[in-house]
């Protein structure tokens, strides 16, 4: 099955894939992002997900994925719930 969606996605014409993946990826930033102010759950892993889909197209997307991962390694979840 997953490989007949790859192919299937490949067969596609290179604008209508970058177009398919912007809208689908922009959607996705926006709304995480939008989540921030607004109350609602799961804002930074829409942004990631967002990320995760222009990376399949967008060399740009996939540096900015590369630096995101870089960063979030350093990050140490448990001194946020230290007492």
């Amino acid at each position: 099955m997953k490989k007949r969606a790859s192919k299937a996605w490949k067969l596609l014409p290179a604008p209508v894939r970058k177009t398919i993946v912007l809208v689908i990826g922009s959607t996705l930033i926006i709304t995480g992002l939008l989540l921030v102010v607004l109350p609602g759950p799961f804002t930074l892993p829409l942004v990631i997900l967002g990320l995760v889909i222009l990376a399949l197209e967008f060399a740009w997307a996939e540096a900015m994925l590369i630096r995101v991962k870089h960063h979030g390694a350093k990050i140490n979840p448990f001194k946020f719930f230290k007492k």
